[in-house]
């Protein structure tokens, strides 16, 4: 090996040219780093008197290289290696070199430990960590995982520290089932190591405050049983900590951020400690502390971390121990005279909408009065902040705040217009903030109206934006822009007016490339116009296609990670206004889409040490890829070879700390994951256009479902599913099985079978371990979106149903993996209450079951006897959400079992007597729902005959009640148990209190067995039905118009449509008095 080349080369690494850089990095890892030389003269650099900063990147590199080469060497060099680098490293004056040589010494001491070598290391360690210089202290600890006493060395707070790090590398190797006595030491060192970070905290050491909150993260991440001991007190300290303000802003910050860990890495120990409620009261006051800073800022402080805290609390511990004490303190911080409680209160209640919007649903009434107020606030900091809430309501629950519109729009366009009139001068922030978030507020609220709503506004908002198209602030410009698309978006062709002028105004904005926010522009603008070609319809938007195709793949050579996916996403919108008209763009589309897919990634965070202290936490694009910068810390020093992944060997066989660990998400596997979505978008758009390319989609896409970013995991799993459907709705009809259970006749044809196996046997190996919960949501809502259009294809494979069937059990009863906390083995499934967040992971794999019943139909029954006791403990929970949806799957299992559910007639009609006396609306309209459906299936006439009093008594109250589709329900219940059991119903009593709350209003479904019953009835010629024909037919007069669509079924309608006929024979009069009738006879 030419060493003096090696060396000149390994020098260029430190160059501030990143090409140089990439160039020398490349030549190391082909030419030189395969040699065992490399690792010798890496060493003897490392021991050399050359600047530090080159041997500290002399260490890190060799420390990668050691799994690789360090076998090779003989007994004889492997001796004077260790000893050379022991001296060397205990006589080293500079603190990061010693601590990258120390690095080396435990790369290889882990290597000739595993094979028997050097079985005196940790006396050698030992004597270190106790000799009289404190620097030789220093490395010893830095080295050794060592005794309990060494935390409270009185002569180094180095020594502490140490200390501290060794304990939590200890902690992270350690066998905690087979080395109890190790486990003991670890935990009896917390309250210790509690100590040293108190002290820390107290003499203000900035650097060594931060280490050891790096050391509880990195024990939060070590098996359960190392913190559970103390995990309470810990928390208690923590909070205690955050909730001081006397204390130093970043030890308070970083005290909330362990809190934040804790709540994501173990909620459920979080959630039985039971401090939500202590958590959220002081997150509260410390938000009082943010004041005239936004909290979209970038810069983090304490009180935007308590905010971030309230988030992550609301999203992953049940609303009673967050939002409900939320709101039981939100009255005096929202009246406060003190704007800066105003802002706290109103922030904090928006940031926990995300987290729970069915609960704060549920509150609306009492919240809304309240934000309509603030948005009037005298206080400017309180008229953002009260929008902003209402931007995060819009987000979760917009058809509940569409509803507001009427409040909500005038008051928003009042603050724009307040605030531009009140503009002092050009780069006054106040109103500038004002202006932007109104506007931004208004682009959020739009999108919960439909097309009739906005009709009254659409004039006076063009107005106002469009002026704002020409402002000098980007960020106006933008948000102007983005709320013009979404004004177009709810309009529809309502639109059209207003479309040739927006267009030609803003046609300026889609090639212009001078500079980053110029692109930020640019994306916006194409974002823009996608949603106004959905909206004005092909026909108008024709001629701007092909200019905007062009600029839009230009876009993809802009070096602009978001304008790259922004041209993805108006290409997928263009398909799906032009469908299979977007043919002619396909082939270049997809190629792009699939060199995007197929481009290499490396998970990058370039340690360039001092002399990139002035980047430190920023981000550079070297080659298309986002790298971030970080300085060299005592704790983390990143090898070079990280900057190009320079031996994947050495990764993998790794160190104690390798940054495969990291959750690092790259500007490529984020680009990755919108390439895959949009994918899955244009091949249901285009489907019979897209048959070619489907082959190598599914090449392209099946790898991904190992991907490490869950982001790119989850798009693939919604392609991969939205393909197979898409190839299924292909096939003849003549091919599609419409009649439920197994095994299909017609069977699915040899290519869509082996499409299937493809996809579910991918989703499987993902399904049935994996950690993340929208990972595994995803998967939920794509099998059951997926089984209602396939019917059970994917699932007719014996072995194939028993593997869902064991994964949606496993999520029933909070047994998946995604619902335990991380790395703990204790059973805390049985905790009363759940999260909003969590319980959609259950919600979806209730979907998954009604699914398959539905595609079993009647041979279902086996599989209940599964499903059955634990889908009936959620019927029983204490969440109203849960309670509903637990009956509802219930009544949708019912009625795909048919007769099949006779043998649990008892059980279920039991529960669902009992849920339709529930205090919650929904829970009780499924009730009723499930009890007509029971009825209609069970051929236990005994059971079902003996309850009819009871039932009737239950649905009358129902048939008065406006929620949650009570009267629908009601309605569908009694017409199944007339029709079912006539001779035992008074029709004469039941029939006019029915016909008065027809024409159902929400639930249309139930059109179907209400207008069975009415054919049925008059076929018998029944004496009530026919006394109420008069009132009857203008009930079938306005069921049987065009408007609204889709209240009735074809066959529904064909029935009535003969009914009306009928009765045109015998009350020819009446049914003149209504044209819509007459014209049908």
């Amino acid at each position: 090996m030419d060493t003096q080349k090696f060396l000149g080369l390994f020098q260029e690494i430190l160059a501030p040219d990143t090409n140089r850089v990439k160039k020398a990095t490349a030549t190391l890892r082909t030419d030189y780093y395969p040699l065992p030389e490399s690792l010798t003269t890496l060493i003897q650099l490392i021991l050399s008197d050359q600047a530090p900063p080159l041997r500290q990147l002399a260490a890190t590199q060799a420390r990668t290289l050691v799994p690789k080469h360090w076998k090779s060497y003989s007994a004889a060099q492997k001796s004077q290696y260790r000893q050379h680098l022991l001296q060397g490293t205990l006589q080293e004056e500079e603190q990061l070199v010693r601590h990258a040589a120390s690095r080396v010494i435990t790369a290889i001491a882990k290597i000739d430990l595993e094979n028997g070598e050097w079985p005196d290391v940790f006396n050698v360690l030992l004597r270190a960590a106790n000799n009289p210089s404190v620097r030789q202290r220093e490395v010893g600890t830095y080295l050794l995982f060592t005794s309990l006493e060494s935390i409270g060395d009185p002569e180094s707070a180095e020594v502490r520290i140490n200390t501290m790090l060794a304990m939590s590398r200890l902690a992270i190797v350690l066998d905690t089932d087979n080395d109890e006595p190790s486990l003991k030491m670890l935990q009896e060192a917390i309250p210790p190591m509690v100590a040293v970070l108190k002290q820390a905290v107290s003499e203000g050491d900035e650097d060594r405050t931060t280490q050891a909150f790096e050391v509880f993260q990195t024990l939060l991440g070590c098996d359960s049983s190392v913190l559970n001991k103390h995990f309470g007190d810990l928390v208690q300290f923590m909070i205690n900590l955050a909730a001081q303000p006397t204390l130093d802003e970043d030890a308070r910050t970083q005290a909330l951020s362990f809190l934040m860990q804790c709540i994501r890495y173990r909620k459920l120990k979080m959630q039985a400690l039971k401090v939500g409620e202590q958590i959220t009261l002081k997150c509260l006051e410390i938000a009082c502390e943010l004041g005239d800073a936004s909290a979209d800022e970038e810069d983090v402080t304490t009180p935007r971390s308590a905010l971030g805290l309230l988030d992550e609390m609301a999203a992953s511990l049940p609303p009673s121990q967050v939002v409900v004490p939320l709101l039981h303190a939100l009255g005096p911080y929202v009246n406060s005279p003190d704007p800066d409680r105003r802002q706290a209160g109103i922030m904090a209640l928006g940031m926990c909408v995300e987290g729970a919007p069915e609960f704060i649903n549920t509150q609306l009434k009492e919240i809304l009065p309240l934000i309509m107020r603030l948005i009037d606030d005298s206080d400017t900091r309180v008229r953002r902040a009260a929008m902003e809430g209402v931007m995060r309501l819009a987000e979760e629950l917009p058809e509940e705040l569409g509803k507001e519109h009427k409040k909500l729009m005038p008051a928003l366009v009042k603050q724009m217009d307040t605030a531009m009139k009140n503009m002092s001068r050009p780069d006054d922030k106040q109103n500038l903030d004002i202006i932007k978030t109104s506007v931004s507020c208004i682009d959020v609220v739009v999108e919960g109206l439909n097309s009739e709503d906005i009709k009254p506004y659409i004039s006076e908002l063009m107005l106002r934006l469009s002026k704002l198209f020409s402002s000098d602030i980007f960020r106006i410009k933008i948000a102007a822009i983005s709320a013009t698309g979404a004004i177009a978006a709810c309009a529809k062709e309502a639109f059209l007016p207003y479309f040739e002028q927006t267009m030609n105004s803003l046609s300026a904005y889609v090639e212009i490339k001078d500079s980053s926010e110029e692109l930020d522009l640019r994306s916006s603008t194409c974002d823009a116009m996608a949603s106004m070609a959905l909206a004005v319809g092909p026909k108008p938007f024709q001629r701007y296609v092909q200019p905007l195709m062009q600029a839009t793949d230009e876009g993809l050579h802009l070096d602009h990670p978001q304008l790259k996916e922004t041209s993805f996403l108006f290409w997928a919108m263009m398909a799906k206004v032009y469908k299979d008209e977007f043919k002619p763009f396909l082939e270049g589309v997809l190629k792009a889409l699939f060199e995007s897919l197929e481009t290499e990634e490396s998970e990058l965070e370039v340690d360039l040490g001092d002399e990139a202290e002035d980047l430190a936490g920023k981000e550079i694009t070297i080659g298309g890829k986002k790298i971030k910068i970080s300085a060299l810390t005592e704790e983390d020093i990143v090898a070079a070879d990280d900057i190009e992944d320079l031996d994947d060997e050495a990764a993998a066989a790794g160190s104690d700390d390798d940054w495969d660990d990291l959750d690092v998400v790259t500007a490529v596997a984020q680009e990755k994951e919108v390439a895959v979505e949009v994918l899955g978008d244009i091949l249901t758009h285009t489907t019979q256009s897209y048959i070619p390319y489907m082959e190598r989609t599914i090449e392209v896409v099946v790898p991904l479902l190992e991907h490490s970013y869950e982001g790119v995991q989850k798009a693939a799993i919604s392609t991969l599913f939205r393909a197979y459907t898409a190839v299924w709705d292909l096939q003849p009809d003549s091919m599609k099985n419409d009649t439920p259970g197994l095994p299909m006749d017609p069977e699915p044809s040899p290519q869509i079978k082996k499409l299937g196996e493809i996809i579910m046997t991918g989703t499987l190996a993902i399904w049935q371990e994996e950690e993340d919960r929208a990972t595994v949501t995803e998967i939920n809502r794509s099998l059951a979106a997926t089984l209602k259009v396939t019917g059970p294809s994917l699932i007719a494979d014996s072995s194939t149903l028993k593997n869902v069937t064991e994964v949606l059990v496993a999520i029933i009863t909070k047994a998946h993996a995604c619902q335990k906390d991380f790395g703990d083995e204790e059973d805390l499934s049985s905790l009363d209450g759940t999260s909003e967040s969590d319980w959609v992971t259950i919600d979806t794999a209730l979907d998954v079951v009604i699914g398959i019943a539905n595609s079993l139909g009647e041979t279902f029954g086996q599989l209940w006897k599964i499903f059955e006791k634990p889908i009936m403990v959620f019927a029983s929970g204490s969440e109203g959400y849960e309670r509903s949806t637990s009956v509802g799957t219930i009544s949708e299992c019912i009625k795909a079992m048919g007769t099949s559910v006779t043998p649990f007639t008892s059980h279920l009609l039991k529960l669902l007597l009992h849920r339709m006396s529930d205090e919650d609306s929904e829970a009780k309209s499924n009730a009723a729902y499930g009890i007509g459906l029971l009825q209609q299936g069970s051929t236990n006439d005994k059971e079902i005959l003996k309850a009819f009093p009871t039932i009737l008594s239950k649905l009358e109250p129902l048939l008065q009640t406006d929620e949650a589709r009570a009267k629908d329900n009601a309605a569908g219940c009694v017409s199944r148990m007339i029709m079912r059991h006539p001779s035992n119903m008074p029709v004469e009593q039941v029939l006019p209190a029915l016909l008065e709350i027809l024409p159902l209003k929400n639930d249309f479904d139930e059109n179907v067995p209400v207008y069975d019953m009415v054919v049925k009835l008059y076929q018998e010629s029944n004496p009530t039905i026919i006394s109420l024909t008069p009132t009857l037919l203008p009930i079938l007069a306005e069921v049987l118009a065009p408007t609204p669509p889709g209240q009735l079924k074809d066959a529904t309608h064909d029935k009535l449509t003969e009914l009306v006929k009928f009765l045109a024979t015998k009350q020819p009069a009446e049914v003149r008095k209504y044209d819509g009738l007459a014209a049908l006879v």
